[in-house]
């Protein structure tokens, strides 16, 4: 089953999801107590922001393989902006463990090799998107979501 695939039956059910939360907030609006209008009001804010959430990391998903596709491109000669056919292979095939899990001095030594080309050049989205990467591989998913924001942001998506 494809990523898109898997997505689609997700939101499919978010939406059954919410839409039956939906259904507890209006039963608790009809009610008598003010406590349970309250409560009512705060159920059917849930589906608002959930559905808030969902945008936002589909937006950052769609922007962050749109970002992927424009720097492999570049990467194979298509585009001939800045920064293509730099040796920074954006997904270095590292070594792993037994477990399958990337070698860790690996993953630092790559992560502190593009930490000092993004303070070389903070305006290059490439090498902020090359940060994210190695930020990922390194495990530290906070830092790589923020790293490819800025690289989003830097390359005007």
């Amino acid at each position: 089953m494809t990523a898109k695939r898997v997505v689609a039956l997700l939101l499919v059910a978010l939406a059954a999801y919410f839409g039956l939360i939906g259904y507890r907030g209006i039963y608790l609006l009809g009610q008598h107590s003010v406590a349970l209008k309250v409560f009512g009001a705060a159920v059917l804010a849930l589906p608002l922001v959930g559905i808030w959430v969902v945008v936002a990391e589909l937006r950052f998903g769609r922007d962050t393989e749109q970002l992927a596709h424009r720097l492999a491109g570049e990467d194979a000669g298509e585009d001939a902006g800045e920064d293509a056919g730099e040796d920074a292979d954006p997904d270095p095939q590292l070594p792993r463990t037994p477990s399958g899990r990337v070698d860790r001095a690996a993953a630092d030594a790559l992560f502190a090799e593009r930490r000092v080309a993004v303070e070389a050049d903070p305006g290059n989205w490439r090498g902020w998107y090359r940060l994210a990467v190695a930020y990922d591989l390194a495990g530290d998913r906070k830092r790589a979501r923020a790293a490819m924001r800025t690289a989003i942001e830097r390359a005007g998506q």
